[in-house]
């Protein structure tokens, strides 16, 4: 198969990484940075073009951009390619966007967090997989099973009802990670003691209900203990955190005392 991508952040970085290592073919790739894009293009044996009308044909485009992009670069590669299968890889963006102006439109979402450091096991990652038409979806279904083991045909609303949890699950978590290391960084204590505590919590609650996994003094209702920390976060100068902490402690309190 003869993929295009569009796009060289994060997502497209990973994304051809697993592509080109299971096989499949990157023939050409564009970005607005045609230096980044050159750079990305020598790494994945792709040939880099500074216009989409420079594209030659192929079996797949896929978008891997932002959001605000989509729609734009959909209306462009339809009118140069009106017969190729389109597919965009946000978990937040209905296929309409695409199905609007383009027949052969598709999703190829992974559920995962993306950063050029850190390598990622496709295996386990789950892919989402939605088309406009059957032939087309069975395609993307070969494609994601090539790459991992947990497939899914999901609709444009669960797939943003994923995502929305995903931000809380990942993006809210990681900042509760970030809050927890200033206020020990403030008192030069070594973040690194809370590394068990927060595998912990993690392997909790992906193998619990993480309701019946909720432990501390919100959910014991410890008002001695929670006013004590409001305080020393006020004293710290820290009214921000104060007011994290506040609305999740009420949070977890409504959660577990409200019946």
């Amino acid at each position: 198969m003869k993929i295009s991508l569009l796009g060289s952040g994060r997502v497209a970085f990973h994304l051809a990484k697993v592509l080109l290592a299971k096989g499949h073919h990157i023939t050409q790739v564009y970005a607005r940075d045609f230096e980044k894009t050159q750079k990305f293009a020598d790494k994945i044996q792709a040939k880099a073009y500074r216009s989409l009308h420079e594209f030659e044909t192929s079996d797949l485009i896929i978008l891997a951009v932002s959001d605000s992009a989509i729609a734009d670069l959909v209306m462009q590669v339809h009118q140069l390619f009106p017969e190729t299968l389109i597919v965009h890889t946000s978990g937040s963006t209905d296929i309409e966007v695409i199905s609007h102006a383009h027949k052969k439109a598709g999703v190829f979402y992974p559920l995962q967090t993306f950063s050029l450091e850190r390598d990622v096991d496709w295996q386990v990652t789950p892919l989402f997989v939605e088309a406009a038409n059957k032939d087309d979806l069975a395609m993307l279904f070969n494609l994601a099973n090539s790459l991992s083991n947990r497939v899914y045909q999901y609709t444009s609303k669960q797939r943003l009802t994923l995502h929305l949890a995903a931000v809380f699950a990942c993006n809210f978590s990681n900042y509760c990670f970030d809050m927890a290391k200033q206020v020990v960084d403030a008192e030069q204590v070594d973040f690194s003691l809370l590394y068990p505590l927060m595998v912990e919590t993690a392997k909790k609650a992906t193998e619990n209900d993480p309701k019946q996994m909720q432990t501390g003094p919100a959910v014991r209702g410890d008002q001695n203990i929670l006013a004590m920390h409001q305080g020393l976060l006020a004293q710290a100068g820290r009214d921000d955190l104060k007011q994290v902490y506040q609305l999740l402690s009420d949070g977890i309190s409504k959660r577990h005392h409200s019946d």
